[in-house]
């Protein structure tokens, strides 16, 4: 499908905030798949993803999380500098999980969804994160989701995912490599033993696979992870939201 692209301005705590919107241009409605940018913001990487989802039949949705440090500001791996490495890193610990949520639901009523659509969510990186506290905060909008090379699912804090990741009543893929030096497997194992035991829950380990495996373009890129987890991931969401 054609895919076209909008720029929806609004406002989430008080600061505007750009939306991105792609969505076939047939002009038909198409579900929402609300998607959350990864630490190093919205760039090429990002709309070329969304713009090969949103082919697939959906209208694809991504809040500009950075939107308090300024507007769509991102990089690819290829075109960063130690300062922007460190405003990077600056703006990803400045998130909080009310201030996505908030974002989200910013960005949904801006683009005009409906109360009782059926939603699916993606997030990469930190956006693992925020897609459990979707999923887990509006479970009968949101019915499905997927997360790619996850960062932040077990903490030290009272409210870590893995805590609760055991009542998670939606189906879900979730793609790791094992060469990840970001976010490891072993960082995130609390949270894979929380839910190995739900069969709607997915947890696929690749071989040789790093952080920032999804972006052909990025310096981690693995064609096989990348390529699985796509296969897995459109799979799940039209069982779930096409059918």
């Amino acid at each position: 499908m054609n895919v076209t692209e909008d720029i929806v301005e609004t406002t989430s705590d008080g600061e505007p905030m750009a939306v991105l919107v792609k969505q076939p241009s047939d002009g038909a409605h198409h579900p929402t798949i609300a998607m959350f940018h990864d630490g190093p913001g919205i760039r090429e990487s990002t709309h070329t993803f969304a713009n090969k989802l949103a082919a697939e039949g959906y209208r694809v949705v991504v809040p500009d999380l950075y939107h308090r440090h300024g507007r769509l500001l991102g990089w690819e791996a290829s075109e960063a500098t130690d300062e922007t490495r460190a405003q990077v890193m600056k703006m990803l610990f400045s998130l909080t999980d009310d201030g996505i949520q908030n974002d989200l639901d910013a960005a949904l009523a801006a683009v005009g969804v409906e109360p009782a659509e059926k939603m699916g969510t993606i997030g990469f990186c930190l956006g693992a994160r925020a897609i459990y506290r979707t999923l887990m905060r509006l479970p009968d909008r949101f019915v499905v989701g997927a997360t790619w090379h996850p960062s932040f699912l077990a903490d030290d804090g009272d409210d870590s995912p893995h805590l609760t990741a055991g009542d998670l009543k939606q189906p879900v893929f979730i793609g790791i490599g094992d060469a990840d030096e970001v976010q490891s497997i072993a960082m995130h194992q609390p949270f894979f033993d929380a839910v190995e035991p739900l069969d709607h829950v997915q947890v696929e380990v690749f071989p040789g696979a790093d952080h920032g495996y999804s972006w052909p373009i990025g310096v981690n890129y693995d064609e096989n992870a990348a390529t699985t987890s796509w296969e897995r991931t459109t799979k799940l969401f039209a069982a779930h939201l096409l059918g």
